[in-house]
C-alpha cells in the first residue's frame, strides 16, 4: 500500500477513535461507553475488613477467600453498584479485605448490607405454582426448606466418574460437585430428594439462585453429587459460593472512608488539566526543535493518545490519578522513541545520505535502543502490577498499555507520515530540503 494512502487510513483511524473518545456530536446509545472512574476521581465508599481465618484448614485458605471476595462482589452489585472493587491483601500477617464502591455516599447501608453472613439454603418447587411463573419469578415457583447452609460441611469439585456416589442433576460428567453433609443434613436431604423425584431442587446463596439441579433418585446418606453440563470454571465458581455459605469467614469492619464527589470532580479536573498542559509542552518543544518533523510527530502523538484513550475504554480500564499518572508518561515515553529516531536521521543527513536513506536508516538503528527500552519498561510495570497496591496496580497497567502503544506510534504511525511527504525526487537528494534542514539537518 502506497504510503499516502496508508497516512490517510491512519489519519482516518484517529479521528474515529477520537470521535469515540470524545463525541463533539450526536451518538448512538449504544456506542456511548463512557470512561470509568475510581474512588479518588469519582468519589464514594472505601471500607477495609479484618478476615478471620483462624477456625479455617491452611489448605482451604485462599479458597474460602474467593468465595467470600465473590459473594461481597454479588453482595454490592445488588446493592447498585456498577463495579465494585474488591482486593484481599495482607498487610502484617493480617488478612485484609478492601471493598471500594466509587458513587456510593450511603456508608451505613453498605456496612450493614456486606456484613451479612452469607446465607445458602435449598428450596423445592411449590405444586401450587404454575410452571409458566418460573422464568419470571424463581422465587415464587420454590418454596424454602429446612435444609440450609450449616447443615453442609462442604462442597468440593472433582473430575471423572462419581465413584458410584449417588447424584442429582444430568448424566455423570466431567467436572462435578461433591455435597457432604452432617448427620441431620443427610437425612433431611433424604427426605427432600425421596419427595422431590423428577423435580429440581433449587440452591439459593443470599436469595439467590445458583444451580437448580434435577433429582434423580432418593438420596441417602450424607454425600451427593451435582452433575450437568459444567465447563470447570463454572463448577469451580459454583464450589466457591456453596462453601461461602456453608463455611463464612468472619469479617470485622477496621476502616471506613468517605470521598466527597467535589473532591473527586477537583481531582479530576486538576489531573486532566496536568496532562493537557504537559501535552501542549511536548508538542511546543517537539516542533520548535524538529520543525515539520516534529510536527508530524505531535501529529502522530494526537493519533496514539485518541488510540489509548480508546483502548481504556473498551478494557476498561478505572482511571484513578495514579493510573493518569502512568498514562502521562507513557506519553513522555512515546515522543522519546520519536526523538531517538529524528537524531538518527540527522547523524545520517550529515554523513552526506539522502533524505530517503536518512529515513530509513534513522527508524532501523533506533528500533533497538527503542525496542530495549520499552520492554525493560514493560516488564518493570508488569513486575508492580502483580506485586503493587491498588494504587500501584493503576499506575501500572495504564503505563503498559501506553508503552506497547507508543512502539506501534513511532515505528508505523510516525514512519508513514515522513514516507508519504517525502517525494521520489527528494527521497534521492543527498541534501535536505529546506523544511528538513531547518529541522533534522540541523548541526549540533
Amino acid at each position: 500500500m502506497k504510503p499516502r494512502i496508508s497516512a490517510v487510513l491512519l489519519i482516518a483511524l484517529g479521528m474515529l477513535a477520537g470521535y469515540f473518545v470524545a463525541p463533539i456530536w450526536g451518538i448512538s446509545e449504544r456506542l456511548q461507553i463512557p470512561f470509568r472512574l475510581g474512588l479518588d476521581l469519582q468519589g464514594g465508599t472505601n471500607l477495609i475488613y479484618s478476615i478471620d481465618t483462624s477456625e479455617i484448614p491452611s489448605f482451604e485458605h485462599a479458597e474460602s477467600i474467593e468465595g467470600l471476595r465473590d459473594v461481597i462482589e454479588r453482595r454490592v452489585n445488588l446493592f447498585g453498584v456498577s463495579e465494585p472493587l474488591v482486593r484481599h491483601r495482607t498487610l502484617a500477617g493480617e488478612d485484609l479485605l478492601s471493598v471500594q464502591l466509587a458513587g456510593v455516599f450511603d456508608i451505613d447501608q453498605a456496612i450493614s448490607l456486606i456484613g451479612q453472613t452469607p446465607f445458602l439454603e435449598f428450596r423445592v418447587e411449590d405444586p401450587n405454582v404454575s410452571t409458566s411463573t418460573l422464568a419470571s419469578n424463581p422465587d415464587a415457583f420454590y418454596t424454602p426448606t429446612e435444609l440450609t447452609g450449616r447443615f453442609l460441611e462442604r462442597a468440593s469439585l472433582e473430575f471423572g466418574g462419581s465413584g458410584g456416589s449417588q447424584h442429582i442433576g444430568g448424566g455423570l460428567q466431567d467436572p462435578y460437585i461433591v455435597l457432604r453433609f452432617n448427620k441431620e443434613g443427610g437425612d433431611l436431604f433424604e427426605q427432600i430428594t425421596g419427595a422431590n423425584i423428577g423435580r429440581t431442587i433449587a440452591i439459593y446463596l443470599d436469595g439467590v439462585p445458583i444451580s437448580a439441579p434435577v433429582v434423580q433418585d432418593v438420596i441417602t446418606g450424607d454425600t451427593a453429587t451435582i452433575t450437568g453440563q459444567f465447563e470447570a470454571e463454572e463448577a469451580r465458581l459454583l464450589v466457591q459460593r456453596l462453601n461461602s455459605g456453608a463455611l463464612p469467614v468472619p469479617i470485622e469492619l477496621i476502616s471506613q472512608e468517605r470521598v466527597e464527589p467535589a473532591h473527586g470532580a477537583e481531582s479530576l479536573e486538576k489531573s486532566f488539566y496536568a496532562g493537557l498542559i504537559g501535552l501542549i509542552m511536548v508538542a511546543l518543544f517537539m516542533i520548535v526543535w524538529y520543525r515539520l518533523p516534529g510536527l508530524i510527530a505531535v501529529l502522530a502523538l494526537g493519533i496514539y493518545t485518541a488510540l489509548t484513550l480508546t483502548v481504556f475504554k473498551l478494557i476498561p480500564v478505572t482511571f484513578t490519578t495514579a493510573g493518569i499518572a502512568g498514562f502521562v508518561l507513557s506519553i513522555g515515553m512515546a515522543v522519546d522513541a520519536n526523538i531517538l529516531i529524528f537524531e538518527r536521521m540527522k547523524e545520517e543527513l550529515r554523513r552526506g545520505r539522502s533524505l530517503g536513506h536518512a529515513l530509513e536508516e534513522g527508524f532501523l538503528q533506533a528500533w533497538t535502543a527503542i525496542r530495549d527500552s520499552n520492554v525493560s519498561s514493560l516488564l518493570t510495570a508488569l513486575i508492580l502490577w502483580y506485586f503493587g497496591t491498588d494504587a500501584v496496580k493503576g499506575f501500572a497497567l495504564t503505563l503498559g498499555i501506553g508503552i506497547a502503544l507508543s512502539m506501534f506510534s513511532a515505528i508505523v504511525i510516525s514512519r508513514t507520515f515522513l514516507r508519504s511527504i517525502i517525494s521520489k525526487k527528494m527521497a534521492n537528494e543527498s541534501k535536505a530540503p529546506t523544511l528538513y534542514q531547518s529541522g533534522l539537518g540541523q548541526k549540533s
